[in-house]
């Protein structure tokens, strides 16, 4: 239970849906359990978030395979989720003017993540937000470290691109 919070970023983040992330990290939990003899070596997390990814990229195939269509559900509860992390990215006592401006810009980065593809905002998670190091997060994924530093540069590139047109956005619709 350690690396409960971990798990269900990293699901969350892959998923962009926290009814999902909360299924998908017990699923994973109950793999895990059932596989844990084996686990080889001493470090936990890893071995635990290559099954919450495995089991994540389970999910979103079986969501291909059921619909090509985007429900208004699924976007409205993405919406819901954005504005729960923004709650969470907030400081104890800002000011109003701060809230509003650490309010919009997790409101852009979260949009920017969620438009990454897939494979770029795992490794943004698991290097970034969960601070496993290369050698962590190229054992999850099943790449060599030298992906994971190419998948890496390119996802900062593009995040920073997805934000810099998002603030632009942003900035067209401001008074």
């Amino acid at each position: 239970m350690a690396h409960l919070d971990a798990a269900h970023n990293l699901a969350f983040h892959l998923l962009r849906e926290r009814a999902d992330a909360q299924d998908a990290v017990q699923d994973a939990y109950v793999r895990a359990y059932r596989a844990f003899a084996q686990l080889q070596g001493e470090d936990i997390k890893p071995w635990l978030l290559t099954i919450v990814r495995n089991v994540c990229y389970r999910r979103l195939q079986e969501r291909r395979r059921m619909s090509n269509v985007i429900s208004l559900d699924e976007t409205l509860s993405t919406r819901a989720g954005a504005a729960s992390i923004e709650a969470e990215c907030t400081a104890n006592t800002p000011s109003p003017e701060q809230n509003a401006i650490r309010a919009s810009d997790a409101t852009v980065l979260t949009q920017a993540l969620a438009a990454l593809p897939p494979a770029f905002r795992e490794v943004i998670v698991l290097r970034e937000l969960e601070e496993l190091s290369y050698r962590e997060v190229a054992d999850i994924v099943g790449a060599p470290i030298g992906t994971v530093m190419s998948r890496l540069s390119r996802a900062r590139a593009e995040l920073r691109a997805l934000m810099m047109k998002l603030l632009a956005q942003d900035n067209n619709n401001a008074m």
